[in-house]
């Protein structure tokens, strides 16, 4: 199985689900948009895309044009090739785009371990039926995607109190999953060390919130770990 992987910073991967693809023995071909790798022309070839969070939004094109080429890919695999996508955080939103949707500033932003409820839709999903109503896992997002209400290619699978589109799926191959299931001890730590990241966990939760958050991420480790095995095997399957 051929994986391409999308990366905005080398930090930000598919974490434990990384692990999961190597011991599998995948092939996994990574793309640093951020180191100014390019997207291969033929993307026919692979058979899954995953799609990671990063620092920048959707909408910042002048600063990072690469993006522009992400999004006719994204659009190019999903809606044209019809192959699976996952897409986390950033790759949610780009996802959200990609599909006539619109990316906005999430009021307040999202940071923490937080819960997730899933909606009844839930049950006969291919990726999600085996989860439980409600998880908790990381958030950390200053936008959401909004403006797919009435597109029925879309189906809602879980919210936020914040966040109405946690999870989305487009027709029955891609996903949009907001947060972040995906991470593992050391992911936190990392994170904080990109000022974007830090700031925007400073100002939401203040001075010290760091090791506060990385306690309360490894605190539910074992879970989001559990969560991950079941969304990545599921994936395999599509």
């Amino acid at each position: 199985m051929n994986i391409i992987v999308l990366q905005h910073i080398k930090i930000e991967d598919p974490g434990y689900i990384k692990d999961l693809m190597l011991a599998d023995g995948l092939k996994l071909t990574t793309i640093e948009l951020d180191e100014g790798e390019k997207i291969p022309k033929d993307l026919s070839k692979f058979d899954g895309m995953f799609c990671m969070g990063g620092p920048m939004d959707t909408y910042m094109v002048k600063e990072y044009p690469w993006l522009i080429e992400e999004k006719k890919a994204i659009k190019e695999f999903v809606i044209n090739l019809k192959k699976p996508y996952l897409g986390f955080c950033l790759g949610c939103q780009l996802l959200g785009e990609v599909v006539g949707g619109k990316v906005v500033k999430s009021n307040p932003a999202e940071i923490g371990i937080m819960d997730i409820n899933f909606s009844k839709e839930k049950d006969q999903d291919k990726l999600f039926s085996e989860f439980p109503e409600k998880v908790k896992s990381l958030q950390w997002h200053s936008y959401e995607v909004q403006g797919i209400d009435y597109n029925k290619d879309i189906t809602l699978l879980a919210s936020s109190p914040i966040t109405k589109y946690q999870i989305f799926k487009y027709q029955n191959h891609a996903y949009g999953i907001q947060f972040h299931i995906e991470i593992k001890d050391t992911t936190v730590n990392e994170w904080g060390r990109v000022p974007e990241y830090k700031k925007a966990l400073e100002d939401q939760l203040g001075d010290g919130a760091l090791e506060k958050f990385d306690n309360a991420a490894k605190d539910n480790m074992v879970d989001m770990n559990n969560y991950s095995k079941i969304l990545y095997e599921n994936f395999k399957k599509i």
